[in-house]
C-alpha cells in the first residue's frame, strides 16, 4: 500500500530543494520562496550568498519584522519571516510558541501549556511529528560552520537583560542603555567584539540544566554562532542600529 504524502510536506520538500539549489549559484539576486514548519508558513528572502541566516519567529513582534525587512535589503544573507499574526501558532487542537519547540523537551511543555490533557498516545504522536518537521526546518535554517544565525525579537512585558543574567556566563551592561534593549550571543569571540560597542550584551555558551526548547540552545548544541537582537516593541531605529552594529563588529 502506497502511503500518501500530505500536501504541506510536498510543498516543504520542493521549496527546500529549490532553496538549497539556489545556494549553488555564484551570483544571486534577492530571491523569495517559502517553507513550512509545524504547519505554519515561513517566507524566505535571500540576498546574496553570505552564510548568514536571520529569523523573525513571533508574529506579534512587528518592530522586529520591520527592522529585518530593512536589514535584508542592505546586507547579504537569508531572512526567514513567519507568516502568523500572533505570538503562538495553531498546531493540532491547541496553540504553541514556535520558539519553544526546538527540542523534544521544549515541545512537550509547549504542547501541554494550553492543552494539559491529551488523549492516550496523541501527545507522543504530536511530538514525533514535530521532531520530523524540526529536522527538515533546521537543516535549511542553520548556516554553514562559519556562518551566523541572528534572531530578532521585541519585548513589551517588562522582560529585560537582567532576566538573562543568571543564565549568562559573561555580561556587558551599559548604564546609558535601556535594559530592555540587548544582544544575546552564544560565541565568546563574538561577545568580545560586541561588548566593545555601546549596547548591552550577554554571553550564554553553556547549556542549561533544563532546556526550554528555544532556538539559542539548539544553535549552541550544534556549535552554530547565534545572536538574539532584543529591543522594546516600537523602537525601530534602535533595532536597526543594533543590527547594523553587529554587521560592522563581526565582519
Amino acid at each position: 500500500m502506497i502511503e500518501k504524502i500530505p500536501m504541506y510536506k510536498k510543498i516543504l520538500f520542493i521549496a527546500g530543494l529549490s532553496f538549497l539549489f539556489a545556494f549553488e549559484q555564484e551570483s544571486i539576486p534577492v530571491q523569495k520562496s517559502f517553507i513550512t514548519f509545524v504547519g505554519v508558513k515561513f517566507n524566505l528572502v535571500q540576498n546574496g550568498n553570505a552564510p548568514k541566516r536571520y529569523l523573525w519567529i513571533h508574529g506579534d513582534e512587528k518592530t522586529a519584522k520591520m527592522a529585518l525587512e530593512n536589514h535584508i535589503k542592505n546586507y547579504q544573507g537569508t531572512a526567514f519571516f513567519i507568516q502568523n499574526e500572533e505570538r503562538e501558532i495553531p498546531f493540532e487542537n491547541t496553540i504553541i510558541d514556535p520558539n519553544r519547540v526546538f527540542s523534544r523537551n521544549g515541545a512537550y511543555y509547549a504542547l501541554r501549556k494550553f492543552q494539559p490533557g491529551w488523549p492516550p498516545g496523541s501527545l507522543k504522536k504530536a511530538l514525533d511529528q514535530i521532531d520530523k518537521d524540526r529536522k527538515i526546518f533546521l537543516n535549511i535554517l542553520m548556516p554553514s560552520k562559519d556562518g551566523l544565525l541572528i534572531a530578532v525579537h521585541n519585548n513589551f512585558r517588562g522582560y529585560n537583560v537582567r532576566d538573562e543574567e543568571p543564565k549568562s556566563q559573561r555580561t556587558s551592561i551599559k548604564k546609558e542603555q535601556n535594559p530592555r534593549d540587548f544582544i544575546l550571543c552564544t560565541n565568546e569571540d563574538d561577545f568580545e567584539k560586541l561588548s566593545l560597542g555601546p549596547f548591552n550584551v550577554v554571553l550564554q555558551n553553556e547549556l542549561p540544566l533544563s532546556d526550554d526548547g528555544s532556538l539559542s540552545w539548539e544553535a549552541l548544541r550544534r556549535n552554530v554562532r547565534y545572536l538574539n537582537v532584543e529591543t522594546r516593541l516600537g523602537y525601530l531605529s534602535q533595532q536597526k542600529k543594533m543590527l547594523k552594529f553587529i554587521e560592522k563588529a563581526l565582519e
